[in-house]
């Protein structure tokens, strides 16, 4: 698979597209006004505990107050389990940790987001396969009050951005990533990515950090790690043990609600996280922010400067890759599927629903191979948008009814097989009977949708605006209103939309007329363009002689 990252920047934004085969697979979006907040780090001051909902809220300087739940308020074990989610991570395994006989943490596979303990059946499923059940640590949590007090300060980072009327989610258990290593202060565990295949490298890679690590601190090994010197393993070690020193040594002479640490801007947060021997080329647009990309590659992953382009032609970047319109589509709320069918993309406050149609598509054999090959299609277009949009939280995905089981089961694996390329902490539950999917997938900064839209004035984000004739309606009864508190010998003059007027003159004249008689008054309608569809306006006027 061909792997590229385009970088546009400017002085209102920075955009970055990470191509897969020429297809926008992901996108990330960084205004300057707008800086994103999740990884950094500050001291702030519990303004409510909450015994209720253990956890309190805590000042950090922001429009909000951030939100920490007793869960994130840990230490030891548990406190590695959050790593992923505070940082973003895109390259190391997300599940839950574990620790075996060697004191090594293990990334094992994962429960759903929510924290349901799987189903029976595949807990005994595992069993049969002789597959090793997770030995996940037990947590006993003291009450939030008896943790925390009003007015105490505390040391918190940033585990998720604020969204919409949220405040940020906050944890303590700090961790700071580099380019091979994260570093968690807070724990003294090593965790080594799985997706290190290697059982001599893993090995390797373990007894290095081991070594070098400090007395105080865990380390997880990311899978950028994989086949790099001891000496680079160092460097990474001392630079954040460095940056870890500095933030304590700012905690102490900095007020409450002051910031410690800021991550990276997204740019380089990219080339971080998602920059690797896999990417064959990544490209930028601005030589300012160009030229900090080659010094950060230089001096962390100098192997890889020659992948690193400045794009200086008349042609503008994302136009290069035709990537607009691939993010224009993305914000629509039907995608077309190659084969004619199409999906349709409902997100509400608590859920997104995705529906599959078989639309223009036909087949050439029968009703069940044209429906299988409708949902299999549907499968490879549902994971990339879930990527490209961010959606988080609960998914439902209503695919096409299939008679046959055997069917069933193909669009089940195939939509497993897909999730594997996602790596955001994603979960599944097997295709129903009715053909719905029933998934979570983790939910760490803003949507697509949010980044780049606002709620439609006219409609208020119901998607739908009153009709025509229910306007005319309303016009009708909000003049009988009026008519109440109409003066005498006054007239009412209605200002509205012309393809509202047009409607009552049309269809309405006789409820007019009525009207007249009824209130003993003259009804004047007034076409008006900038009035929107759904408004009117009614005044008064003297009556003509």
């Amino acid at each position: 698979m061909k792997r590229e990252i385009a970088i546009n920047a400017s002085a209102l934004e920075v955009r970055v597209a990470v191509l897969e085969d020429n297809q926008l697979a992901e996108f990330f979006l960084e205004r300057n006004r707008q800086v994103g907040l999740a990884g950094n780090i500050y001291k702030g001051k519990v303004t409510r505990v909450l015994p209720g909902m253990q956890a309190a809220f805590v000042d950090i300087g922001l429009e909000k107050a951030g939100f920490l739940h007793v869960s994130d308020f840990q230490d030891g074990i548990s406190a590695m389990s959050t790593v992923a989610e505070v940082i973003g991570e895109e390259d190391v395994e997300t599940e839950p940790l574990s620790e075996n006989g060697d004191g090594e943490i293990a990334f094992e596979e994962s429960p759903p987001p929510n924290g349901d303990a799987q189903p029976a059946e595949q807990q005994s499923s595992r069993r049969r396969r002789g597959g090793r059940r997770r030995q996940t640590p037990q947590r006993s949590h003291l009450p939030i009050e008896q943790q925390l007090r009003r007015g105490q300060e505390i040391i918190v980072q940033i585990a998720k951005e604020p969204m919409g009327t949220k405040g940020a989610r906050l944890t303590s258990s700090i961790s700071l990533p580099g380019r091979h290593l994260v570093y968690t202060p807070t724990s003294n565990h090593i965790g080594v990515s799985r997706r290190i295949a290697s059982a001599e490298e893993r090995a390797r890679l373990r007894a290095d950090v081991g070594e070098l690590r400090p007395p105080q601190g865990g380390f997880i090994v990311r899978t950028a790690c994989e086949g790099v010197s001891r000496r680079e393993i160092q460097r990474d070690v001392a630079f954040l043990t460095k940056l870890w020193a500095s933030i304590l040594r700012k905690n102490e002479s900095m007020p409450p609600a002051s910031i410690l640490y800021s991550d990276l801007d997204v740019a380089l947060r990219v080339v971080r996280d998602l920059f690797s021997s896999e990417v064959d080329r990544l490209w930028c647009d601005e030589p300012n922010t160009y030229s900090r990309i080659v010094q950060f590659v230089q001096n962390y992953m100098p192997r890889l400067r020659n992948r690193v382009a400045l794009h200086d032609g008349q042609e503008p970047l994302f136009d290069r890759f035709n990537i607009e319109p691939q993010i224009e589509r993305a914000l629509d709320r039907k995608v077309w599927l190659k084969s004619g069918g199409y999906l349709v993309f409902d997100q509400a406050e608590a859920l997104t629903a995705i529906d599959v149609n078989t639309g223009r598509f036909v087949g050439k054999r029968s009703q069940d191979d044209t429906v299988f090959k409708t949902n299999l299609e549907a499968v490879e277009e549902v994971v990339n948008q879930l990527r490209l949009r961010n959606i988080g939280g609960i998914i439902i995905v209503d695919f096409i009814d299939m008679e046959r089981e055997g069917d069933r089961k193909k669009v089940s694996d195939a939509l497993a097989q897909a999730l594997k390329r996602d790596k955001a902490r994603t979960s599944a539950l097997k295709i129903s009977e009715l053909g719905l999917v029933q998934m979570t997938r983790k939910r760490t900064r803003e949507s697509l949708e949010k980044l780049l839209t606002d709620t439609c004035p006219r409609c208020e984000g119901r998607r739908v605006v009153k009709s025509v004739p229910t306007i005319a309606a309303e016009v009708l009864r909000g003049i009988q209103r009026e008519a109440v508190r109409r003066a005498p010998d006054q007239m009412l003059v209605v200002k509205l939309n012309p393809e509202v007027a047009r409607y009552l003159y049309d269809h309405g004249t006789k409820d007019l007329e009525m009207l007249e008689r009824r209130l003993s008054t003259k009804i004047v309608l007034h076409s008006n363009d900038s009035l929107e569809g759904g408004a009117f306006e009614l005044a008064q006027a003297p009556a003509a002689a």
